[in-house]
């Protein structure tokens, strides 16, 4: 089954457009994330509908951040981008009526319920803010490291 990275590709494009000055462009993000300007504005219209991002448009526009990155949490955005399936795992379908199964389908809906909702909370509370002091860490870490020869 396919991977949905929407969340981590908003995440990352959240905390670029807080250290970018300007508006960024849907063909900017798109070429950011490797993606169709389409996809990102599609993608994108969640987050103004929960007041996270502006858009204008014309010359000049782009989206911009409508609220601080200390008032969005990964819960946030992850509401805002359609609250795709945090599993990959689920119960299987094949007989519901053999009583194994709806044992084996009870346990395991149970184990993937706590095991959201311990993520969820997680993800209420850490925030963009968060990532990004941790981005600004890794940031000045790896720019020591570099040699004044390597640029």
């Amino acid at each position: 089954m396919r991977r949905d990275a929407r969340l981590s590709r908003m995440l990352h494009v959240l905390i670029h457009m807080d250290r970018h000055d300007g508006p960024a462009t849907s063909e900017v993000i798109a070429r950011m994330l490797a993606t169709n300007p389409v996809v990102v504005r599609r993608t994108m219209a969640g987050l103004r509908d929960q007041g996270f991002v502006r858009s204008e448009k014309g010359h000049g526009g782009g989206w911009t951040l409508a609220r601080d990155l200390r008032e969005i949490t990964l819960l946030d955005v992850y509401r805002a981008v359609g609250r795709p399936p945090v599993f990959v795992l689920g119960p299987a379908i094949d007989h519901p009526g053999c009583l194994v199964e709806q044992v084996v389908n009870a346990a395991v809906d149970g184990a993937l319920a706590e095991a959201e909702a311990l993520l969820l909370a997680r993800f209420g509370a850490i925030t963009l803010a968060d990532l990004a002091r941790d981005f600004d860490r890794r940031f000045a870490e790896a720019k020591g490291r570099r040699s004044p020869a390597a640029g």
